[in-house]
């Protein structure tokens, strides 16, 4: 499969969030991902969900040759190597997390399965600190 262009959103609330998203990003360049773009960090109160831990978020642009099924399982071992337990999408329900990594665009890719849809409307659309961090990053050069 030749290079995709991809839109990661990370974010982590537990421990040292700006260290745990820096480790997160090494892990996707040692996973052969190339990193193109990052956004500045960005510290945000928790969404759908109620916590007195603050986010820090990034997002980036990353070059791959994995399919989207691929690279979420590529994204979600991160995310399980790194010591998340808890996935919302299996459980129903937001929580605080040591990291988390969602794909937000894949190329201009329309998928939908019954564990990954791209684009992520929510992030895209609706959460406003997404929103802010796709403006931040597509000004980056």
């Amino acid at each position: 499969m030749s290079q995709q262009e991809v839109i990661l959103l990370l974010g982590s609330n537990l421990g040292d969030p700006k260290k745990n998203l820096e480790l997160a990003l090494e892990k996707l360049k040692n996973g052969n991902i190339e990193i193109l773009k990052k956004s500045e960090f960005l510290n945000s109160p928790p969404v759908e969900f109620v916590s007195s831990n603050i986010f820090c978020n990034i997002a980036t642009i990353i070059l791959t040759d994995l399919s989207p099924i691929q690279l979420l399982d590529f994204v979600k071992s991160t995310e399980f190597e790194m010591g998340r337990i808890n996935d919302s999408r299996v459980s129903g329900s937001y929580n605080d997390r040591i990291i988390d990594i969602d794909i937000v665009k894949y190329n201009e890719l329309n998928f939908k399965s019954e564990r990954l849809e791209v684009p992520h409307k929510k992030h895209l659309f609706d959460r406003e600190f997404s929103k802010i961090l796709l403006k931040n990053l597509s000004r980056k050069t």
